[in-house]
């Protein structure tokens, strides 16, 4: 993991040391990363303010140098300087942003592991494991959808690293071990105590196949996995979908991304994904911008359900709060320079008059 990454998991598990649950801890977390990045999302909805205003100027000055490309660079140039402007204050916080975003992926699938491993070993230590929830989830380390069981399915058990079994397995005292490697050789002939072992990738993948065998011939977790009758293995367009029994969610986590990420795109310029275009590639990227941003308008909502679909509740919940915390301060943003532009505006008309 990145050191990035390592810092997240820190400060989430800081925070559940605290408030006793990760879906809440996530939000928690949330806000407080959005508090911090609060200067730089004022300062770029500022810039785009400050953007809007100079554009009728920008306009003159390709009309009046559209023959002289190099003159024409040169005046826009001056411009902005006067203004004080700089086309790069709208990326700052997307480039910031995106580490992040992608850092927390990093953390939820980390921490998602290491739960699904401990969950892995309850059961195979002929146990039910206490699922980690957060309102409607009921497992929030597996998918919120119809099409995730509560348990970890074994494409998810197989995704996961050595390292993080090695973490897991360590902490695990001679009695435990002793009572998963008996369990497992009763369900598996073939299996001996002494292949329980993740020394190296090798001993990972030969081991494996043994656990995941035991696991679908013990009654607790295949109760929790069980395929709705009628709905297993269904061919939907490009995909088959299982409904399970015991689901993890309804769907209400990836729709809400999507939806807010709409939002977000209507009422948050830039959200898109897209930093204002530099005033002298706007005359050529004019005929572009049209249809290259309704792509995005819609790209975005519909990667946003993509992503939060295939994985975990914990990542779903943060880039929703995330999306929602963003609108709402957006908002709240462009309120306050509403205010004060029409103030300063009332300030010079009472100034003129006098």
């Amino acid at each position: 993991m990145s050191a990035i990454t390592n810092a997240l998991k820190a400060i989430l598990d800081w925070i559940y040391s605290i408030v006793a649950n990760y879906g809440w801890s996530i939000v928690v977390f949330t806000i407080l990363i959005k508090v911090l990045l609060l200067p730089l999302d004022i300062k770029n909805r500022k810039g785009m303010r400050k953007m809007a205003k100079i554009q009728p100027e920008l306009n003159k000055l390709q009309k009046k140098y559209a023959n002289d490309k190099q003159k024409l660079q040169q005046k826009q140039q001056e411009l902005m300087r006067k203004e004080r402007y700089s086309p790069l204050s709208g990326c700052l916080p997307l480039l910031i942003q995106m580490p992040i975003l992608f850092a927390m992926f990093g953390a939820m699938r980390a921490l998602a592991n290491e739960q699904i491993a401990n969950q892995v070993f309850t059961f195979l230590s002929g146990h039910e494991p206490l699922y980690e929830g957060w309102l409607w989830v009921k497992n929030i380390w597996m998918a919120d959808s119809l099409f995730a069981p509560v348990a970890p399915d074994l494409n998810a058990i197989r995704m996961i690293p050595l390292d993080v079994w090695q973490q897991v397995a360590a902490k695990l005292n001679p009695e435990q071990i002793s009572t998963i490697t008996s369990h497992v050789a009763q369900l598996v002939p073939e299996f001996a105590p002494e292949m329980f072992t993740f020394a190296t990738n090798d001993t990972l993948k030969a081991l494996l196949p043994h656990l995941t065998t035991a696991l679908q011939a013990t009654p607790t977790y295949m109760a929790h996995v069980q395929p709705m009758a009628g709905w297993n293995n269904i061919n939907f367009f490009l995909f088959n979908i299982t409904v399970y029994v015991q689901h993890n969610g309804y769907l209400i986590l990836p729709v809400m991304a999507g939806l807010s990420q709409l939002l977000m795109t209507k009422l948050t310029p830039g959200a898109s994904g897209a930093a204002p275009m530099p005033a002298g590639d706007q005359a050529a990227g004019q005929q572009q911008a049209p249809g290259m941003g309704g792509f995005m308008k819609y790209f975005f909502p519909l990667f946003s359900v993509f992503i939060t679909l295939t994985s975990n509740a914990g990542f779903a919940l943060y880039w929703v709060v995330s999306n929602l915390i963003a609108t709402a301060l957006s908002f709240l943003i462009t309120k306050h320079y509403d205010r004060a532009d029409k103030l300063e505006a009332a300030t010079k008309g009472e100034v003129s008059v006098t």
